[in-house]
């Protein structure tokens, strides 16, 4: 194969039109997918502006006198706004740490098994809490943790100890959701991992064994490479959810006694928009979670590309 010439001019790329006219097949699969995104991801961004109005449903957007940014002096002047900040990105931190590495770990234990009906059948198992709805979740934590019969406290007084009503803790509302996230959603993180493994070339593991490589050491150098680029994209997508706790679990555990660390900026959004009918405060809470959720990717997403090589962008 010839080298091109230094110095020589780059081919011109295709007409736009031209390309689109001999692929229109992909085009036409991939117009649906646009024109819903279109519809239900970017038209209503049109609301957004309710966050500088004083929103009156008669009279509508434009009926609505504009107020600037009164909505987010009133929720940072708000004595319990920093609590709720501070309680959403400790939350998510803590679930990062915990629910990020383990399906990494599990994954990679999963695929050093030989026995493949063994992995299936542990597949399965892991798998399975992930298709457990969130409100029969809570429900199940309500029982267990039930300082009058529950699991946790039977075993607790059969040690001689004394029951205690976890769910209503303040200090223990954290490990409570974090342990029940990593339970359920662990073995179904695993998949893309799993899938990643599955495509590494079994020559290399052939090659290490031969020259005396330990599992470990071939997990080291064999498939944590190979699942970097996933890990990274996955980084970045977490921390681009930083501020997103999931609302729901949070919200069906929340309890007047355990509100000091369970509630969060999703559960007052709730609460103020639909409960309390402040539909311009709760949007602005809303928009200034999701700004920081887009400033929390830009800068991820850049750090892992100055740092890895890999990025969205």
């Amino acid at each position: 194969m010839k080298k091109a010439k230094q110095g020589a001019v780059p081919v011109p790329k295709k007409n736009l039109w031209k390309q689109i006219a001999k692929h229109w097949e992909f085009y036409v699969l991939l117009l649906p997918g646009i024109i819903l995104t279109i519809i239900f991801k970017y038209v209503p961004m049109y609301g957004v502006q309710i966050a500088f109005r004083d929103y009156n449903p008669v009279g509508g957007f434009f009926g609505s006198p504009w107020v600037g940014l009164k909505w987010f002096e009133r929720f940072f002047n708000n004595y319990n706004s920093m609590r709720m900040i501070k309680n959403t990105v400790v939350l998510s931190l803590y679930s990062i740490l915990w629910t990020f590495p383990i399906p990494i770990i599990l994954a990679l234990l999963i695929n050093q098994v030989k026995w493949k009906k063994f992995q299936r059948v542990s597949q399965t198992i892991l798998y399975a809490p992930h298709f457990i709805s969130t409100m029969i979740l809570c429900g199940m934590l309500r029982i267990f943790l039930s300082p009058y019969g529950g699991l946790i406290s039977t075993i607790i007084q059969a040690f001689g100890g004394k029951a205690t009503n976890l769910i209503d803790s303040a200090t223990a509302f954290r490990t409570i959701y974090i342990s029940s996230s990593v339970w359920q959603d662990a073995g179904w993180g695993t998949i893309i991992y799993i899938a990643t493994l599955s495509s590494v070339d079994a020559s290399l593991h052939e090659a290490a064994r031969v020259d005396g490589a330990t599992p470990l050491q071939r997990i080291f150098y064999i498939d944590i490479p190979e699942l970097i680029p996933v890990i990274v994209i996955q980084l970045i997508m977490s921390f681009g959810n930083l501020m997103n706790v999931g609302f729901e679990k949070a919200y069906l555990l929340q309890t007047s006694l355990n509100k000091a660390t369970s509630e969060i900026i999703a559960t007052y959004v709730y609460e103020q928009g639909l409960l309390k009918a402040m539909y311009s405060f709760s949007t602005a809470v809303g928009l200034f979670n999701t700004v920081v959720n887009i400033v929390l990717l830009v800068v991820v997403n850049t750090v892992c590309k100055r740092l890895s090589d890999v990025s969205f962008i």
